[in-house]
C-alpha cells in the first residue's frame, strides 16, 4: 500500500538503501520517506544498525600437539555513515568474519603450549579484534568487542590434566599430614621428657624431705630422752615405718602379692639396710 502511494517506512535502528534506476542514490534514516517509483526510485533493501554477535568455534593445535576447540564471540555492527559500503561490499558478513577469526586463531594458538593458551586468551582475543578491525572497517562494519569465551581440549587431555592436578594436591596433603604428625610426636616427646624431669625432681625433693624429717626426729628424741643414742632412735623409727607399710599393704584391696621376709631377724636386717641407705644419702 505504501509503494502505491510512493511512501515507505524505515524502522528505528535500521537504514534503507535507495536506488535510482539500479544505482545507489541515498541512505534513508528511520522514519517515513517518499519513494517515487515512477521516476525510477526503488528500495534496494534494509540494513540493521543493531549490535550483533557471532560465535565462532575453531579447532586448532597447540605447540605441544594438543587439539583444542577455541570459541570466540564477536560483537559487531554496521556504521550508519558507511551503510552503503556495508550493504554493497559484502554479500555474507558472518562468513567473512568467521574466515578472519579462523585465520588469526590458527596462526596464534600453534605458537603456544596448552597452559599458555589458557593464560594468554586475552592476548589472543586482542589479536583477533585488531585483525578484524582492520579488515571490516573497509566494509563499513565496526568490531565492538572480541572475547575468547571457551577453550576446550580433548576429553582425554582434560582427564589427564585433572589427574595430574589431583595427584599434586594429594602429594601436598600427604606432606602436610606427615609434617603435622612429626610436630605432634616432637611435642609428645618434649612433654614426656618434661614430665619425667619434674617427676624425678619431685622424688628427689621427697627423699630429701624424708631424710631431713628423720634427722630432726632423731635429734629431738635424743634431747628429750637422755641415755638414748641416734642408732636406737633410728631403729625404732624404721621398725614403726616397717609395720605401717605392712598395714597399708594388707589394707589395700587391689594390691599385688608382695613377699617380704618377716621375723625379728628379718626386721633387723631391713632396718639395717634402710638405715645405711638413708645415712649414706644424708652424707652425700
Amino acid at each position: 500500500m505504501g509503494n502505491l502511494f510512493c511512501c515507505i517506512q524505515v524502522d528505528q535502528s535500521t537504514v534503507a538503501i535507495k536506488e535510482r534506476f539500479g544505482k545507489f542514490e541515498d541512505v534513508l534514516e528511520p522514519g517515513c520517506h517518499c519513494l517515487p517509483w515512477f521516476l525510477g526510485s526503488q528500495l534496494a533493501g534494509h540494513l540493521s544498525l543493531r549490535l550483533q554477535q557471532l560465535d565462532v568455534r575453531c579447532e586448532t593445535k597447540t605447540k605441544d600437539n594438543v587439539f583444542v576447540n577455541v570459541v570466540a564471540s564477536i560483537q559487531y555492527r554496521a556504521l550508519a555513515d558507511k551503510a552503503n559500503d556495508a550493504f554493497y561490499k559484502l554479500s555474507n558478513t558472518r562468513t567473512q568474519i568467521q574466515a578472519y577469526v579462523f585465520d588469526v586463531i590458527r596462526a596464534s594458538v600453534p605458537k603456544l603450549n596448552l597452559d599458555d593458551v589458557f593464560e594468554q586468551k586475552n592476548e589472543i582475543a586482542k589479536a583477533v579484534e585488531e585483525e578484524l578491525e582492520k579488515a571490516m572497517s573497509a566494509y563499513g562494519y565496526e568490531i565492538v568487542q572480541t572475547l575468547i569465551v571457551d577453550i576446550e581440549p580433548d576429553d582425554h587431555v582434560k582427564r589427564a590434566m585433572n589427574e595430574i592436578n589431583a595427584a599434586a594436591r594429594l602429594r601436598v596433603a600427604a606432606n602436610e599430614k606427615a609434617e603435622a604428625e612429626k610436630i605432634l610426636q616432637i611435642k609428645r616427646a618434649e612433654g614426656e621428657a618434661e614430665s619425667k624431669y619434674l617427676s624425678g625432681l619431685g622424688i628427689a625433693r621427697q627423699r630429701q624431705a624424708i631424710v631431713d624429717g628423720l634427722r630432726d626426729s632423731v635429734l629431738g628424741f635424743s634431747v628429750n630422752v637422755p641415755g638414748t643414742t641416734a642408732k636406737d632412735v633410728m631403729d625404732m623409727v624404721l621398725v614403726t615405718q616397717y609395720f605401717d607399710t605392712m598395714k597399708e599393704i594388707g589394707a589395700a584391696s587391689k594390691s599385688s602379692a608382695v613377699f617380704i621376709p618377716h621375723g625379728p631377724g628379718a626386721v633387723r636386717d631391713v632396718a639395717t639396710q634402710i638405715r645405711d641407705g638413708l645415712l649414706q644419702a644424708a652424707h652425700q
